[in-house]
């Protein structure tokens, strides 16, 4: 019987995937958690309000609220590229211009979206490190009132940065301030926000709302979800327009049941937190092996669950075709290795021993 006529009479799938392999490519790679999974079984079921009127929204939303600070709101949606790009809409009018950092996901890696659906200028700016600072933002603040300028209205930063970088408390404060006294409006690209407050050891509140972060994306599925992000209002006056918005750009879910499901399911206990620390453990114990082979450089800090490094040009693709993974800048050789929730310490250091292996086998 044909695999597909085999699917067709039991109801179900063919695996067809092997589970046992591993990669470092993306912490998207990865599967869901199992609690997740179970979460959305829960949530399965019976007839609820669709669009978001259904109690498991209404539980995130009072999650949100846990973590957050009072007076935020939260919009789920269906992808981060979603999430960025309604918070963004919500913060700038159309003549507005957002800056950010040159490595910045927004700028890289979303074919373009906030600038073709969003209709938002980006105004980028070099970083060694992925983190603007108030003194970087000023390269491109400038031009209020010139009809020949995009006018700059709103800075986005990312937590963790696609360095893998994390800001601290206080310099997400710095640049709120300084971006609030210009006039312009703060948004967090969170992706990988939880993985920032595993290794900085402050709250989600403590470096968004209390660091005078407007609003935030929200991410959930570099961290254990399948599908589904957020966007987190932090700002007095609600931003109403994302409800319309979500709606225009095509990110309202009706069966928002299944997303908010997923993020109640990491919320209402330590799941999110337990599966960023896990990640991020795995990514320390990667940089700790590399830095003892000979000709491997670590090229940025480790502070999340990012290691980037320099290999030998000669190690780079025997060992990528037992290890997935990415290159970062083919000039140097510079690779990036993410960990996600479900790396082991075994799968760590088979990815270590295979580059170890190929650096001594060198003629």
């Amino acid at each position: 019987m044909s695999r597909v006529g085999k699917v067709r009479e039991t109801g179900g799938v063919s695996q067809l995937h092997d589970p046992a392999l591993h990669s470092f490519a993306s912490d998207n790679y990865s599967g869901a958690h199992a609690e997740v999974i179970q979460a959305l079984a829960d949530a399965n079921g019976g007839h609820v309000g669709s669009y978001g009127a259904d109690p498991y929204t209404a539980r995130f939303s009072e999650l949100v609220v846990q973590h957050f600070g009072e007076g935020s709101t939260v919009h789920p949606v269906l992808t981060g590229t979603g999430a960025n790009v309604v918070a963004l809409q919500a913060l700038v009018p159309r003549w507005g211009a957002v800056i950010c950092a040159a490595t910045a996901h927004i700028y890289t890696d979303e074919g373009g979206a906030p600038e073709r659906l969003g209709g938002i200028k980006l105004l980028t700016v070099p970083t060694t490190d992925g983190k603007l600072t108030p003194d970087l933002i000023d390269r491109q603040a400038y031009g209020w009132g010139d009809q020949q300028r995009p006018q700059p209205l709103a800075v986005s930063i990312t937590q963790t940065t696609e360095m893998g970088t994390a800001y601290s408390v206080s310099e997400i404060r710095a640049i709120t301030q300084h971006a609030h006294s210009l006039g312009m409006k703060v948004h967090l690209d969170g992706a990988r926000i939880a993985n920032a407050a595993a290794t900085t050891g402050a709250t989600l509140q403590q470096f968004t709302r209390d660091a005078g972060v407007d609003a935030v994306s929200f991410g959930g599925t570099k961290n254990g979800l399948i599908f589904g992000e957020s966007v987190v209002v932090l700002t007095d006056d609600e931003l109403p327009g994302v409800t319309y918005i979500r709606k225009m750009d095509a990110q309202l879910a009706s069966k928002m049941r299944f997303v908010s499901a997923q993020f109640v399911a990491v919320l209402e206990g330590d799941l999110w937190l337990r599966s960023a620390q896990h990640s991020n453990a795995m990514a320390q114990r990667l940089r700790d092996a590399l830095v003892e082979l000979p000709g491997v450089e670590v090229t940025q800090p480790v502070e999340a669950n990012a290691v980037f490094a320099i290999l030998p040009r000669h190690v780079i693709e025997p060992v990528r075709a037992e290890h997935r993974f990415y290159d970062w800048n083919r000039s140097t050789g510079e690779v990036r290795l993410m960990c996600s929730f479900d790396t082991t310490e075994a799968h760590v250091d088979a990815l270590a021993e295979s580059i170890r292996r190929e650096i001594e086998s060198a003629p």
